[in-house]
């Protein structure tokens, strides 16, 4: 990014477009959104935690600091990061020294230098929820700021993360119709064949052929492919099984 769009606000439509044709991956524009956190607040360090299968992960930080601060809470599995997360709200600790949430955390957090912080939610009550979290060496550092870029920065996070969902949907739901026009030809070859033994219709040799696959309680296509398979003496070209030994 130039340095006259390292100063604008990025929850400005021409910043975000930019910044999606920089990046290549999703972690890539976090990461983005992570040094821009640092650029727009008066934190030293910020990062951004992302829940994957259901255990929380710093994908992405910037400056000093976070990815520490990250990891103390995940181990207690307790503090503003994980509540953020958790509950949807922003979390802001305006003191550490003055805290008494979170067990051992906050004494942690001060005798590493970070005296308040900032969590903001990301992608809330969603399976990919996270946060993103700032954080600051005085107490009070983010009393005085304007958080509106920084909760643009956490809203364009849960837009890019919807975003690469979709795109796994996409590409998931495009193999499963790729599988299901293999099992269809494989289906429609083992009718043909059939057809020609019994001199049928198309209907009445599939009506065979599932009738045989619920007796033996195998799927229809498994069946037609041992049907082609025994017939050619090898697997047909459309299915992807392996030969028999």
């Amino acid at each position: 990014m130039d340095d006259n769009s390292a100063g604008r606000q990025p929850h400005q439509d021409s910043d975000l477009t930019q910044w999606l044709l920089q990046t290549d991956t999703v972690e890539d524009f976090l990461q983005q959104l992570a040094d821009a956190a640092v650029r727009l607040s008066p934190a030293g360090g910020a990062g951004v935690t992302l829940q994957r299968e259901g255990r929380p992960l710093t994908v992405v930080s910037s400056g000093e600091g976070a990815t520490e601060l990250d990891e103390k809470q995940y181990g207690q599995d307790d503090g503003p990061c994980l509540q953020s997360l958790r509950s949807g709200q922003e979390i802001l600790v305006r003191d550490m020294l003055q805290e008494t949430r979170w067990g051992p955390y906050p004494a942690y957090a001060a005798a590493c230098g970070t005296r308040s912080s900032l969590s903001l939610p990301i992608a809330s009550r969603t399976l990919s929820a996270g946060a993103l979290n700032l954080y600051a060496a005085p107490p009070h550092a983010f009393d005085d700021v304007d958080h509106t870029a920084l909760r643009s920065l956490a809203a364009q996070a849960t837009g890019a993360i919807a975003l690469a969902q979709r795109i796994s949907d996409a590409q998931e739901f495009a193999e499963q119709l790729r599988t299901a026009m293999r099992s269809r030809a494989v289906i429609d070859q083992a009718i043909g064949v059939i057809m020609g033994r019994r001199r049928c219709t198309a209907e009445e040799a599939f009506a065979v052929l599932r009738s045989a696959s619920q007796q033996r309680n195998i799927k229809l296509r498994d069946l037609c492919t041992e049907l082609i398979t025994d017939l050619t003496g090898r697997p047909p070209a459309c299915s992807d099984l392996p030969p028999r030994p």
